[in-house]
């Protein structure tokens, strides 16, 4: 099982491999904004100068927040289609519909959709 800085730094490691796509720095939203579940934490990011600044022209369209899991050590990726919190019950209770790119498997560095 992973500890609050071992999800972390894997939420890290996340926006490291998004960035790579990107001419963006991104960076996770403060403590505070975490949500922690029994299951892992769920982080939000967005662009540093949004985060720094306040200032909207800087948000990142589709930055939908991302859960790493304590136990299986992966990182799941939401929908931006929907809010959070109409997703969370999906993902609860098993029935959340994978795309290709829903998990990231940072030991691995690859992308599945199981």
């Amino acid at each position: 099982m992973l500890t609050e800085q071992e999800m972390l730094e894997i939420a890290e490691k996340f926006l490291r491999k998004m960035e790579e796509t990107s001419d963006l720095e991104l960076m996770l939203y403060p403590d505070e904004y975490v949500i922690r579940k029994p299951y892992g934490n769920i982080y939000r990011f967005d662009s540093v100068k949004h985060i720094e600044t306040g200032e909207f022209k800087y948000h990142i369209v589709g930055s939908a927040p991302f859960l790493v899991e304590k136990e299986k050590r992966r990182v799941v990726t939401f929908s931006t289609a929907n809010t959070l919190e109409s997703q969370l019950p999906d993902y609860e209770n098993g029935t959340m519909i994978p795309s290709l790119h829903t998990y990231w498997y940072p030991d691995e560095d690859r992308y599945s959709h199981k």
